[in-house]
């Protein structure tokens, strides 16, 4: 089992008077992912960046960690990332 690390950046967009999530964007690195999710919350209402650990060959989650959160985010949007 070999672990994989990734890192994104989730945005959020309001859709009926309510936050939604955008598609996911990777980053290449933790600094990164945190920067640019800092960026990325001038212009949406809210952003996120996390770190997901996952097994390379199943592509099951190990982990999944807020790094940092920017601007609205849904208040069950921790709980949503671990299933």
């Amino acid at each position: 089992m070999a672990l994989k690390t990734s890192f994104m950046v989730q945005t959020f967009s309001i859709h009926r008077k309510r936050l939604k999530p955008d598609r996911p964007e990777l980053a290449s690195t933790e600094s990164g992912a945190l920067k640019k999710a800092e960026a990325m919350a001038a212009r949406m209402p809210g952003t996120a960046a996390i770190r997901i650990v996952a097994d390379d060959e199943t592509g099951e989650l190990e982990s999944a960690t807020i790094l940092g959160q920017f601007g609205e985010v849904p208040d069950d949007f921790a709980e949503s990332l671990h299933g």
